[in-house]
Order: structure tokens, then C-alpha cells, then sequence
């Protein structure tokens, strides 16, 4: 007998994002020789880094994976942890709720796990991030489809952070000249970069401020390197590239000369 990959079977659009992580969820963590359907509940973080790396890599087509910061920034957001050390988060295991509570609802299919020849329909229920709207593997999916996207190259040429907190941010940027900045992608929206940056008073004082996301519709009409130019208040990239060194391959020609 020879059985296919996953198959999930959704009756509305609104339903992919929630098929495509039952399916990467059983395609990582699954045994090869196990019964039908019948995947963990919890696997190890360290499992689950390798597999958000590797899912990261192929849809965005890179090369440059994810890094040591980004996996502690993500384990902090899953688990809802802000105190716990690198280290910690390596020994604990994630819980598919905690991934993305999804309840399939039909047959014998777990999670709306179907296979051929079966039909399914798929029942949804999501364990929320804290003060959002939306499960971590939606807010991680908007990344995903937002820097394959728009911000491959930028992505590539390790000019986006991206994974880190707004409060980390203001700690790093809260002792650095007027004008310097970086990217992150933002906590409050799903597929949305925002750029901090941070402003120094005349009596030293620092405040860091955060642009107001830019989703993939804003840079499909201009791109993120030209908005970038655009800001006059924006100077260095953190720690200390001059903007137009950075981001200067990809702001648009046509608009330079037009200038």
C-alpha cells in the first residue's frame, strides 16, 4: 500500500492559511512508518527552528536562513516568554496549539488531514498570540509571503532584521546617533515592515519611533528601498552604514534621474 503526502480539504479561501500549516506540521513531525493521521502533539523547539528555517529558505528562495537572535525572538513569541534565556527555550517543546490550534472535524482525519479518496472539511479553532488576532503561524505565513514578495533581495543582503521586539529595538537604537534605524517585521499586522528609528533632542534625550507598516500592496506601488530615500529623517542603517551605502543598489534608477 502507498500512501500520498497530506492532503487538506478546505471549503473557503479564508481556510488555506490554516490547511498549509496541517500540512507542514505532519510533513515535518510525522514517522515515517506511523498510522494514518496520527502525528505529536508537542515536538521539540529545536525540531520546530529547523523546520520554520528550512520552510523560510524555500519560499523565499534564499540562501541566508534564519539566525540565532531570530530564533530567540520567535521562541519568545510562541511561548509568550520574555524571561527565559536562549538556552532555556532549546529544552522545552512546542505544542501544535501554541503553533496554530486547528481542529479538524470529519472522518477519521486528525486536523482536517485528508487523503485521497476520503473528503474532509476542516473545523477551525485558533489559540490566539497574546493581544492579537491571529495564531503564530499566521502572523509567521504573512512574513513568509510578504518578504517572498517584496523584500527578497533586501532580505537576502541582510539588510532586514526583521525578527526581533519592539522592545529590543528601543534598547538598541536608544543609545545610537540621530538617524539610525532598521527594519523589523511588524507585531500588530500580519505581512507588514515597519521601520524604527530613532531621534535625538538638542539635550541629548533619545526617542525611538516606529514607522506605520508597510504591507505588500504600499511596495508594489513603491518600493521599500525608495521610501527608504525618501526619508530624510532616516540616515544610518543600524549600526553605522550610511543609508545610501546599504540600501543604494536598490532604490530605482528612473527615479534618481528623474531628480
Amino acid at each position: 500500500q502507498v500512501l500520498s503526502l497530506p492532503i487538506v480539504v478546505i471549503v473557503h479561501g479564508n481556510q488555506d492559511n490554516n490547511a498549509k500549516a496541517t500540512v507542514l506540521w505532519d510533513n515535518a513531525f510525522s514517522e515515517i512508518d506511523r498510522v494514518p493521521f496520527v502525528v505529536a502533539e508537542r515536538v521539540p523547539w529545536e525540531k520546530m527552528c529547523d523546520t520554520l528555517n528550512l520552510k523560510f529558505m524555500a519560499e523565499v528562495q534564499t540562501t541566508k536562513g534564519l539566525l540565532k537572535e531570530h530564533y530567540f525572538f520567535l521562541a519568545q513569541k510562541i511561548f509568550n516568554d520574555h524571561s527565559a534565556s536562549f538556552e532555556d527555550f532549546q529544552s522545552r517543546s512546542v505544542s501544535w496549539a501554541q503553533f496554530n490550534k486547528v481542529t479538524g472535524r470529519a472522518g477519521r482525519g486528525r486536523q482536517g488531514l485528508a487523503w485521497p479518496g476520503e473528503p474532509h472539511t476542516l473545523s477551525l479553532s485558533q489559540e490566539i498570540l497574546p493581544g492579537r488576532g491571529f495564531t503564530f503561524w499566521q502572523w509567521f505565513d504573512g512574513v513568509l509571503d510578504l518578504t517572498k514578495r517584496c523584500l527578497k533581495s533586501y532580505w537576502s543582503d541582510r539588510l532586514i532584521i526583521g525578527f526581533i521586539s519592539k522592545q529590543y529595538v528601543c534598547k538598541l537604537l536608544s543609545t545610537e546617533p540621530d538617524g539610525t534605524f532598521l527594519l523589523r517585521f511588524s507585531d500588530s499586522e500580519i505581512g507588514g515592515v515597519t521601520i524604527a528609528h530613532v531621534i535625538r533632542g538638542k539635550d541629548g534625550s533619545s526617542q525611538v519611533e516606529n514607522i506605520q507598516p508597510f504591507s505588500a500592496k504600499d511596495l508594489s506601488i513603491r518600493s521599500l528601498g525608495d521610501r527608504i530615500r525618501d526619508l530624510g529623517q532616516l540616515r544610518n542603517l543600524y549600526p553605522n552604514t550610511p543609508k545610501d551605502q546599504a540600501f543604494g543598489s536598490h532604490y530605482n534608477s528612473e527615479c534618481m534621474g528623474a531628480e
